[in-house]
């Protein structure tokens, strides 16, 4: 049969219209386990990370990300809760799985069991003690705890004896473990002498409000000089424990950049340093590392994101933790050195 030339014209303009422009956009899964919404830096590491899926999408119509989140919470069933939403997402196949494991070793498991499933893992916050992850996305967390302890040490430079200190741990993910070793080495290295008189555990508002009464109860007035905490989650119920029996003879040390913590540094309370993560960036790399690799590009093995010292002399400074980061991070303490910024490993 025939066709006239303004036939095939009409049948070519039809298949152009019905061919690839209008074809549904390819759907990319990705499982996304979180830690919990109870503490406010997770929910901006969150927040950041599905901005970013967002964004991307709009970049790219022709593909379809379609985020499936799980919260692991901050009870006793938190880890099993992370392990059984891992396994979940490896029997229904995901594209990949992004992953902020609550205890470094719990979850190596299901990450081996991903990887033999062939699905990328990609974790960020803490790390993974056992198994393969394409990428780690995370805090320059050494970093942060050695920002605080020089922060220390310059604070009580004049003092002649050993710094009396008080630190509030999670001994059970390489993030919190990262910055009590950071907190040490800059001790050591400014050789200010210390004595550690108390370690309690903590990382959310229970456990938080549990340390402060037990720091209350152990070390009344005059016994103790500094307080690390190793986060804000837990750092924060500390922090009111001890603004509510009026202890103003201690000087707190704490890591996040919670605004509240940020707001007891600006009216001059009992919190001297708090050095922030950048919470939204960090959240937002973990998506952008998962979206480059299942786009066929190389991604590197490791990214810390660089950290920002917060006192009341660069308050003004300070973004927030969405950011943006600023090109140039100094220390507010002589010699004010610059802070390093953002590190890969490939």
């Amino acid at each position: 049969m025939a066709f006239s030339p303004a036939r095939l014209l009409l049948l070519l303009i039809a298949i152009v219209l019905t061919g690839p422009a209008l074809a549904s956009p390819q759907r990319v899964d990705i499982g996304v386990v979180y830690w919990s919404m109870a503490i406010p830096g997770q929910v901006a590491m969150r927040r950041g990370l599905e901005r970013e899926a967002q964004r991307l999408g709009r970049e790219d119509p022709h593909r379809a990300i379609h985020l499936h989140p799980a919260v692991g919470g901050s009870g006793p069933d938190a880890i099993q809760n992370q392990r059984q939403a891992m396994y979940r997402f490896v029997g229904k196949a995901m594209d990949a799985i992004i992953l902020q494991p609550i205890d470094s070793a719990a979850l190596s498991q299901p990450v081996q069991v991903a990887n033999q499933a062939g699905i990328p893992v990609f974790a960020y916050d803490q790390y993974v003690l056992e198994g393969t992850l394409d990428c780690y996305i995370s805090s320059n967390n050494h970093l942060a705890g050695y920002l605080d302890g020089e922060y220390l040490a310059h604070r009580f430079r004049d003092r002649k004896e050993p710094l009396r200190l008080v630190i509030v741990e999670f001994p059970f993910a390489s993030s919190t473990v990262e910055r009590v070793e950071g907190l040490r080495d800059a001790l050591h290295d400014a050789k200010r002498s210390y004595t550690i008189v108390g370690r309690y555990q903590a990382v959310e508002p229970e456990s938080g409000r549990q340390a402060g009464r037990e720091i209350l109860a152990k070390h009344p007035r005059g016994t103790i000089d500094a307080i690390f905490c190793v986060n804000d989650g837990g750092g924060h119920a500390v922090m009111e424990a001890l603004k509510a029996a009026g202890r103003d003879d201690v000087v707190m040390a704490t890591v996040d950049g919670d605004p509240r913590m940020v707001a007891e540094i600006r009216r001059g309370g009992i919190v001297g340093i708090d050095t922030a993560q950048f919470m939204g960036p960090l959240g937002a790399e973990a998506m952008r590392m998962a979206y480059q690799k299942l786009q066929g590009q190389k991604v590197p093995r490791q990214v810390l994101i660089t950290v920002f010292p917060i006192t009341r002399e660069n308050l003004d400074a300070y973004p927030g933790w969405d950011g943006p980061i600023p090109s140039t991070i100094r220390k507010p303490w002589a010699p004010a050195e610059t802070v390093p910024g953002n590190q890969l490993t490939w």
